[in-house]
């Protein structure tokens, strides 16, 4: 896995703020990749950040995820749906214009040897 991708997604990850969320999508294109892939680095990596403020599309966690995910919500404000899946994105998503801003604030990763970019 793309380490670089890995960290640019869990930055972008960790700027949503408390009783706010942003899908897979929302990151991907933040950060320029695909949602899937943001779905898999936040799979692998993501149990360091708020992870539970990244949904699919519809604002809803995979099932083995959502009891944990009901804990972090209740904290922050967040509520369900009536079918219990995930949350109304369009009522909880954060403002993915100031999402944007805040990441291009962000000081930039060290340059890796095998990526010259």
């Amino acid at each position: 896995m793309d380490e670089r991708m890995a960290e640019l997604v869990l930055r972008a990850a960790e700027l949503i703020p408390p009783g706010s969320v942003a899908s897979y999508g929302d990151l991907a294109e933040l950060v320029g990749t695909s949602p899937r892939h943001v779905g898999r680095i936040m799979a692998v990596h993501g149990s360091g950040v708020a992870w539970w403020r990244v949904t699919n599309h519809s604002g809803d966690f995979p099932p083995h995820l959502r009891e944990e995910a009901a804990v972090h919500w209740a904290e922050e404000g967040i509520t369900w749906k009536p079918n219990r899946l995930g949350c109304r994105i369009s009522v909880y998503r954060t403002d993915l214009t100031e999402l944007a801003d805040a990441f291009e604030t962000l000081p930039p990763l060290p340059e890796s040897p095998e990526d010259p970019r």
